[in-house]
């Protein structure tokens, strides 16, 4: 168990300064146009770009966000004993499953089941109310 819960501790730590790092990355907005250019179309550009710029490191925190939520929660269940443990059917999670995704709250059948139910649920809602009733 200690080794479970060093490592899970070493990703989220690892997970954090990446956090980090993005936070403290400084984006120069120099505007209007680049460095020798006067014209509106790299004024444009540069927008765009920048904007292109902030959206992907905002869905990069996001998902470095949600990941150290979710090692902080593996290491509460390590603490609590039901770490490796489905949350679904309560039956261990493979090892092997859990070297890869230490956050691993599911055993692969739960998972799979859990993610067609998802995409499942996606398609219906495509569908009007109306659509489904004929």
């Amino acid at each position: 168990m200690e080794e479970i819960r060093q490592r899970l501790e070493l990703e989220l730590n690892q997970t954090m300064e990446r956090i980090r790092q993005l936070g403290g990355a400084v984006v120069s907005e120099e505007f209007p146009g680049a460095v020798g250019d006067n014209t509106s179309l790299a004024d444009e550009v540069d927008v765009i770009s920048l904007n292109e710029d902030r959206e992907m490191n905002f869905a990069t925190r996001s998902m470095l966000v949600e990941r150290a939520n979710k090692l902080t929660e593996a290491l509460d269940r390590l603490r609590d004993g039901e770490y490796g443990v489905c949350a679904e059917c309560g039956e261990p999670i493979a090892a092997a499953r859990l070297r890869v995704m230490p956050e691993a709250t599911a055993c692969v059948r739960c998972q799979d089941r859990l993610e067609r139910t998802r995409r499942l649920g996606r398609v219906l809602a495509g569908f009007g109310n109306d659509e489904l009733d004929e």
